[in-house]
């Protein structure tokens, strides 16, 4: 079920919600909510997945007993590091299986010659998310860093709620452990929830969509001109962004709603100094789990140069392998490894002296690495990065270019100054002032209500509507 679907917006959301709050907190407990939380959750999840609704729980009763034997094993070393290392292999067997059986099927079969079928298994939506909050909660809880949760439904309601459930943004345990057992939700957060929302699935349905209909017209084309591959590859970075940052102010902005703060998972990143900033600043929850879960545990930067570069070329092959089970997934982290390491320790210093120049390079360097995100395969992601210098074709602007440029441009220029600071900026300057903010009283509700009919409008006309992220 997609957040920016008619039966999400009018029938499981509002239902939800009634029924969340109608139930009672006796003495404050939340625990007949989460009851109902769970239960909206699963059915949500049922909508698209249900026999692997099964997976998901199964893992997730794994990662609570493992947990339960970490915090009963609290005295005993041994035995509490042998029930994180098992907490960790049940998991990552489960997403290897599911996500990663047939690439390695088929890369031993080319590699040895030997015929191997294809198993052909169906990849369960969310699996990448659930299973790293599964061992986020087990590695904390190991690192004293987290309570153990006793009760099997809190737990299970941690790891299916469905706002994060199936995109993220990757929430941690010890980020909402205080909630999942006391919390309220006011009228202002109520409101700062649909707020988010609505925004959320206005960049989603207006921005993404739209550009994402240019990026299907480029990939359906047979033109191969400078200008039509520029084109794609802007329409591509810009569609991505709107469509995962629009995800995640949703699933933050319903959590709001549920009493619940889901972490920041967007910063406006294309406006980032460096590569390194640019990675502070996008999809954050999945960097910061790598840099808390794997890369400060190899020793970060405080290793020799060898080891540090080791450390750096693991984390992004496992980043770039994290997002899909193919070579273009691993060019792609790999080739943030080599900048990265690239802007430590050669061209970093010099880039912080011509801001300007570093901001193209950052520009550059993430216009080449989506095009491998999105390839087929790595062969043509070379082709047309190639391409995008003039390199495998003769023409520089052919008229399909022309044309959709010239179609697309407002959308395009729209979603340029939209991920920017810049709307919120002059949007603070208007309203800040005590005259603006009591214009916002009436202004906001009636734009919020004006983006959600025209959204509507959108949806009910079955425009151009997938989730990128749903794949990983």
């Amino acid at each position: 079920m997609l957040f920016s679907s008619v039966t999400f917006l009018y029938y499981f959301l509002p239902v939800v919600l009634t029924c969340y709050f109608l139930v009672p907190m006796p003495r404050g407990s939340t625990v007949l909510r989460n009851v109902v939380l769970l239960a909206a959750s699963i059915v949500f999840y049922m909508w698209g997945e249900p026999v692997f609704v099964l997976v998901m729980l199964g893992q997730t009763f794994a990662g609570w007993i493992f947990g339960l034997l970490i915090e009963k094993w609290r005295n005993q070393p041994r035995r509490a590091k042998a029930a994180l290392v098992w907490a960790i292999i049940v998991s990552i067997a489960a997403l290897g299986f599911f996500k990663y059986a047939d690439f390695f099927i088929e890369n031993v079969s080319q590699l040895t010659g030997v015929p191997l079928a294809a198993l052909k298994i169906a990849l369960p939506i969310g699996i990448s998310f659930y299973t790293f909050q599964i061992l986020s909660y087990d590695i904390d809880l190991y690192r004293g860093n987290a309570n153990v949760q006793r009760n099997f439904l809190s737990f299970a309601t941690y790891v299916t709620i469905f706002p994060p459930l199936i995109a993220g943004p990757i929430v941690r345990y010890v980020q909402i452990e205080n909630e999942l057992g006391v919390r309220r939700t006011t009228l202002s957060d109520f409101a700062d929830g649909i707020r988010r929302f609505v925004i959320g699935l206005g960049k989603k349905v207006l921005i993404a969509n739209v550009l994402g209909e240019l990026v299907a017209v480029y990939q359906a084309s047979d033109e191969a001109s400078v200008l039509f591959v520029w084109l794609y590859v802007v329409a591509y970075a810009l569609h991505i962004y709107f469509d995962f940052s629009g995800y995640s102010d949703m699933a933050i902005g319903i959590g709001r709603m549920f009493g619940f703060r889901f972490p920041e998972n967007f910063n406006y990143p294309y406006i980032a100094a460096s590569v390194t900033d640019f990675w502070r600043r996008w999809h954050m929850s999945l960097s910061s789990w790598f840099r808390d879960y794997v890369y400060i545990p190899l020793g970060g930067n405080r290793v020799p140069l060898a080891r540090h570069v080791f450390n750096i070329a693991l984390v992004w092959f496992l980043t770039g392998f994290w997002h899909g089970a193919g070579w273009n997934f691993i060019l792609w982290g790999l080739f943030y490894a080599v900048i990265l390491l690239l802007e430590k320790y050669a061209i970093g210093g010099i880039l912080a002296k011509l801001p300007i120049l570093s901001h193209l390079f950052v520009i550059l360097c993430f216009l080449v690495s989506w095009i491998f995100f999105d390839a087929a395969t790595p062969a043509a992601a070379a082709t047309r990065v190639g391409m995008m210098f003039g390199v495998g074709t003769d023409t520089g602007a052919g008229p399909e270019a022309v044309y959709y440029l010239r179609s697309y441009l407002v959308p395009l220029l729209v979603a340029g100054v939209g991920a920017t600071p810049l709307p919120a900026r002059v949007a603070g300057a208007v309203f800040g002032t005590d005259k603006g903010k009591k214009v916002r009283l009436v202004a906001e509700p009636i734009f919020l209500a004006v983006l959600l009919i025209t959204v509507t409008a959108f949806l009910v006309d079955g425009s151009f509507n997938p989730f990128i992220y749903f794949r990983f």
